[in-house]
């Protein structure tokens, strides 16, 4: 069973938190963990961009001259698309690039990457987080006493005033626990959850 050491906001260890092992321990699978983040990314596409074709390009409709006797090659339209300023035969158009890998594979992605944070040491513990008001000084100095420059900051819950202090530290990004996600796991150097935030996670996805 991996345990990991707890910490204070003060930066100084207080203990240590026994893992669940089918998830935080499980063997790291590489492919699956690229298929998951391809997936996710794949999701984000707007996929808005879009070409002409020849019927939607704008005029073309007289024939630029007549079929026989010029000389020149036969042309029905000066919007063909070999000719400039004409439509696009296999160009893009609006789609949705979003697609779904099976339950079972996107709950073993996760468990891999929590497994890799804890295997490369990665995986900071707090004892708690709370803070009185939203200020981003008092969560820079907690970031700063546990000496995390890059990380994904994870509650149990959504927590306003947490999110408030760390939305605008530069490669800080806090999450709620049933936010994680494989691309936030792997983006960041540190993964920093709460007790609770542990809890929860080996709750909801064991």
């Amino acid at each position: 069973m991996p345990t990991v050491a707890l910490y204070n906001t003060n930066g100084e260890q207080v203990g240590e938190v026994e893992l669940k092992e089918d998830i935080f321990g499980v063997p790291v699978h590489g492919p699956v963990l690229h298929d998951a983040v391809v997936m996710q990314l794949a999701g984000r596409r707007r996929g808005t961009h879009d070409t002409k074709t020849r019927a939607e390009v704008q005029g073309g409709g007289r024939k630029p001259w007549r079929q026989k006797g010029t000389g020149r090659a036969r042309h029905g339209t000066i919007r063909s698309p070999i000719w400039r300023g004409g439509g696009v035969v296999f160009g893009p158009h609006p789609r949705d690039y979003s697609y779904s890998l099976p339950k079972k594979v996107r709950r073993l992605a996760l468990k891999s990457a929590l497994s890799a944070k804890v295997q490369a040491g990665d995986l900071l513990v707090l004892e708690e987080l709370s803070l009185e008001q939203p200020r981003t000084k008092d969560m820079v100095k907690i970031l700063n006493n546990l000496k995390v420059e890059d990380a994904l900051v994870v509650t149990a819950d959504k927590d306003a005033t947490v999110e408030k202090s760390a939305r605008n530290i530069p490669n800080i990004k806090p999450l709620k626990a049933t936010g994680l996600n494989v691309y936030d796991i792997l983006a960041h150097d540190k993964l920093v959850m709460t007790r609770d935030a542990v809890a929860r996670v080996e709750e909801v996805f064991v």
